[in-house]
């Protein structure tokens, strides 16, 4: 049974396991799976095969979450807001364009917080409005 215990805590869980997600698929070091692939597209190797479908399975999970919880308007408002933030901290220096690896750790790490708002929307909704969110009903 799942706890009906919200926490910051909760959430921060949600993000580290996003931020695992998006930075193990790809991100400019150079180490990810992305790097992987493209080290090795002259052979198959079934552990790159199998960590992919895992990468896959998690981007699902969270995608999907993430749509069904802020449904198509949430999200849009949600990489919306983080689109503009971005462009306020480009406006005001605190982000430069022209350092692209400092530019793409920041919007990795926001699309990270899109979904684990996603993932705990529900939560948090509940929480702020005493509603709460059922998509599933059993039939016992």
């Amino acid at each position: 049974m799942a706890l009906k215990r919200f926490s910051f805590s909760s959430f921060l869980i949600r993000f580290v396991m996003a931020l695992v997600l998006v930075f193990c698929t790809y991100n400019p070091s150079g180490y990810s799976w992305y790097h992987w692939l493209m080290d090795s597209l002259d052979t198959l190797d079934p552990v790159l095969v199998f960590a992919g479908v895992v990468l896959l399975i998690g981007w699902v999970i969270y995608i999907r979450s993430t749509v069904r919880s802020l449904g198509e308007i949430g999200t849009f408002l949600a990489i919306a807001f983080f689109a503009a933030l971005t462009w306020v901290l480009i406006d005001y220096n605190v982000l430069s364009v022209e350092n692209t690896t400092v530019l793409t750790y920041v919007v990795l790490t926001m699309l990270s917080a899109i979904m684990a708002t996603g993932m705990s929307w529900s939560h948090i909704r509940r929480r702020m409005s005493g509603q709460l969110d059922v998509d599933d009903v059993d039939d016992n």
